[in-house]
């Protein structure tokens, strides 16, 4: 490239390719009866704003998914993921108020130009798709409808596409796999689990005998107490008892491997050390991925809801019903939300051995070397 190309002027309107932009609302309405319903507009204006955010999002996916490629993830790297991933929350929640601006048209406005969508529908954004697969949404998780595959609407050259994400690494099977190199589980004659293991026990005896010692609670309600803070061999009993764990994957109720959860485990209660706070804070990042993308789900299913009622979909789709579904079954990072169950007071946790400490703290020198 010459530098007088390089570095040649460019006009606005030229670099963000307005007119292009400003050239894709095309009204059915328009096409098909030679008079607009005014609410069109902002249906497609909306929808085509979703896609360029999902571009953005994929872009961010694409980068973080390349700094875990290499099997090492640097302090620098982690720290670049983290605000990327922080973007990619932030965008989730621009769509989730965009809602609110598509709900300025009401139904029977939406009803002036819906029968001119079939067969279209959101179930057909492919980028959409694509951020699925590359967060790590696998086709067994999927609620379809007509027992239909959900790359079944797309053509061949998109369909290959998907495929091969599939194949690929996604960012849940990244993130598992970073987890597992996790040093410190063991630290010479500290064993982490081991330790877990009696802090647990302990805080669960003192607990129980809170309960039964107290006064102020009848018998009934003691008993009532006591099996809602379980035991040893309920739910702890599955991060205490690694071939209890694999039965939760066996079943599709776990996807992370056990040596995975454990590492995440070790990073959430020990967040505080300085080593750990930035896995932490990238560990809750996909957290809020998650969970924002389940909120933007809910609230289209909700919107749709009150735009439709029960008919069906553009797509075919049972509408509301679909969507609802999706909200409460594409859970991505299900396992990171999971860690909370075996939480434990911090006034709780075993204590680092000293040399451990050191090891999980940040160390310099203010003493100049000598000449």
């Amino acid at each position: 490239m010459s530098n007088d190309l390089k570095y040649s002027s460019i006009h606005y309107n030229e670099y963000l390719q307005v007119d292009k932009i400003l050239d894709a609302q095309k009204l059915r309405s328009v096409e098909v009866e030679g008079k607009v319903a005014h609410e069109e507009m902002l249906f497609i204006i909306t929808h085509q704003v979703y896609e360029l955010w999902f571009k953005q999002v994929i872009h961010e996916i694409e980068s973080i998914n390349e700094m875990f490629d290499d099997g090492y993830l640097s302090a620098e790297e982690s720290i670049t993921c983290v605000n990327r991933l922080d973007r990619i929350v932030e965008i989730i929640k621009l769509t989730i108020q965009q809602i609110a601006v598509l709900e300025t048209m009401t139904p029977l406005d939406f009803l002036d130009f819906r029968n001119y969508l079939f067969p279209a529908s959101g179930f057909q954004s492919f980028q959409f798709r694509e951020i699925e697969v590359m967060l790590g949404l696998k086709n067994e998780q999927r609620h379809t409808y007509h027992n239909t595959p959900y790359h079944a609407v797309f053509d061949e050259k998109k369909q290959a596409r998907l495929k091969e994400l599939e194949e690929g690494m996604s960012l849940l099977q990244q993130v598992e796999a970073w987890l597992e190199r996790t040093p410190f589980l063991e630290f010479k004659d500290f064993d982490f689990l081991e330790h877990y293991k009696k802090a647990v026990r302990n805080m669960l005896n003192k607990e129980q005998a809170a309960i039964k010692s107290t006064e102020i609670l009848s018998e009934k309600y003691k008993q009532m107490r006591l099996t809602m803070l379980g035991d040893t061999d309920s739910y702890f009993g599955y991060i205490f008892d690694e071939n209890m764990y694999n039965e939760l994957v066996s079943a599709g109720n776990a996807r992370m491997s056990y040596k995975a959860t454990v590492a995440a485990l070790l990073i959430n209660l020990y967040r505080d050390e300085p080593i750990f706070q930035q896995p932490f804070q990238l560990l809750n990042k996909l957290v809020e991925v998650d969970e924002f993308l389940t909120t933007w789900r809910y609230r289209h299913a909700q919107m749709v809801l009150r735009m439709l009622g029960k008919k069906v979909g553009t797509g075919g789709s049972s509408g509301h019903e679909y969507l609802s579904k999706t909200a409460s079954e594409h859970q991505i990072f299900k396992d990171l939300h999971n860690i909370s169950t075996f939480l434990i007071p911090r006034s709780e946790l075993p204590e680092l051995p000293k040399e451990l400490k050191e090891q999980l703290n940040f160390h310099f020198s203010t003493k100049k070397k000598n000449a």
